[in-house]
């Protein structure tokens, strides 16, 4: 039943909130038969007889998604093959379709040569303690036996378009650019986004798992350069960038500004909370203070937490909160949606509430509080010393008069602005990111982090000041 034997399991590959790794050296075809196994048995165990699959456009999609679909069939769980669709698609699809479990597999938007199986299970989406379970079951060999029945559905696209197009009427004729990063956001955006009546202007919207023009990551300043030369070009309303899998959002105003995630969040929060006061929103330790500020301004509850998709998904339901996001871009509505991450729908709620503006997009943003602050940065580190490295600078951290908010890494929060490092789930990284309220501040935090981290590792290579 199971294919790879025990001594050749790379345990690493199980991370925080999915299963991911690079399909060249780890995440291979017998690696995925078996999380196929285990996953299978799991759904079986919690009364779940078929499973939901789809996946991205990765070059290793084919060979995978057939050896994924064979340990869920060996297993006797049937299958519903929704085809080549966003992550957001298959989330979707576990809502409206007879089965309510679901595995996409994607690399989303890590590099080229790499993938992943995200999952849900009876609704629920795996965290840290179910992801390891999977591991455990593989190397306790804990499957069951039976056949399974494959079955073909390939409506899911008409059927969200349907579904979130009845959701909006944009009060006029917006002019917009999409870059899919020639992820699978491709086959829904520039549809669902001309059925509203937008003019919509395609960037990179062939599915390419060589990704010939720039990494699907629209976190990454670097990778919007084409949507902001075109935006201003064409004098767009705005532009919207997406991730490999779409379930997450990128933003560039007319002017050609990247607006971060968290500054998305205040946007989306002061509209959700006019309409329903007194309600909380999550948000992960990587966004801006001036977030919770505005939260709390517009009648909201702030609830800062992990950074994670799923554990961002899952502090969402326990806090019954109407909005969550996280600075990565993953964004959750539970007002007039599902609750589920989606970069598609996300866009959707930004147009409208530019189509009800009479300012453009930069001006509805300077309404907003602002800071001067950094991007996602990132620093290697090997994955297997990453965790005792910053448990270290934990123990060792020494800022007189600062706050110090170890829920996920090292946030130190000054008068002035703050600094985070962290632990990347998904890649053997340390995450940064910086605030504060001028330029001066912000280099005096930087520099502050880069003195603790090179005391205790030297090697580190730090480039981001």
């Amino acid at each position: 039943m199971f294919r790879l034997a025990l001594d050749k399991i790379p345990t690493h590959v199980f991370r925080t909130y999915d299963i991911r790794g690079n399909t060249l050296t780890d995440l291979t075809a017998d690696l995925v038969h078996d999380v196929g196994v285990a996953l299978g048995s799991e759904a079986l165990s919690q009364g779940e007889k078929t499973m939901i699959v789809a996946r991205d456009g990765r070059l290793s999609g084919p060979s995978l998604f057939a050896a994924l679909k064979a340990g869920l069939l060996s297993t006797g769980c049937n299958l519903i093959d929704i085809g080549i669709v966003p992550s957001p698609l298959l989330y979707f699809a576990t809502k409206t379709l007879s089965a309510h479990s679901g595995i996409m597999l994607t690399g989303s938007h890590n590099p080229r040569d790499d993938n992943g199986i995200k999952t849900v299970i009876a609704g629920n989406t795996l965290t840290e303690d179910q992801v390891q379970g999977v591991l455990r079951r593989i190397q306790a060999r804990q499957g069951v036996s039976g056949q399974g029945q494959e079955t073909q559905y390939t409506g899911i696209i008409q059927d969200y378009i349907a579904d979130v197009s009845a959701r909006f009427h944009f009060k006029k004729k917006l002019k917009i650019v999409v870059d899919a990063g020639n992820g699978v956001g491709a086959v829904v955006a520039p549809t669902l986004y001309e059925k509203m009546g937008c003019e919509v202007t395609p960037l990179f919207c062939e599915v390419d798992g060589h990704f010939p023009n720039h990494h699907p990551d629209p976190s990454k300043p670097e990778n919007l350069k084409v949507l902001i030369e075109t935006v201003k070009k064409i004098k767009a309303d705005v532009g919207l960038a997406f991730d490999g899998d779409a379930d997450r959002l990128g933003v560039i105003t007319p002017a050609g500004k990247m607006i971060y995630p968290d500054r998305q969040l205040m946007l989306f929060a002061r509209a959700a909370l006019k309409r329903n006061p007194g309600r909380k929103v999550v948000f992960d330790v990587k966004c801006s203070k001036l977030l919770g500020e505005v939260i709390e301004e517009s009648g909201g509850i702030p609830i800062l937490y992990k950074t994670g998709h799923s554990l961002i998904k899952k502090k969402m339901l326990e806090e019954d909160a109407i909005l969550a996001g996280e600075m990565s871009g993953h964004l959750f509505f539970r007002e007039n949606w599902y609750g589920f991450d989606d970069g598609l729908y996300s866009g959707m709620r930004l147009l409208e509430i530019l189509s009800e503006a009479d300012q453009n997009l930069d001006a509805i943003f300077a309404s907003i509080p602002d800071s001067v602050s950094t991007p996602e940065l990132n620093v290697l580190i090997p994955d297997a010393e990453k965790y005792a490295y910053l448990e270290q600078l934990k123990q060792h951290v020494d800022f007189p008069g600062a706050k110090i908010v170890t829920i996920d890494g090292l946030r130190v929060e000054f008068p002035e602005g703050w600094g985070l490092v962290r632990c990347s789930n998904t890649t053997p990284m340390l995450t940064l990111r910086f605030e504060a309220q001028d330029e001066v501040s912000l280099r005096r935090i930087m520099q502050q982090f880069k003195t603790l981290m090179l005391r205790y590792k030297p090697d580190l290579q730090i480039d981001f000041i």
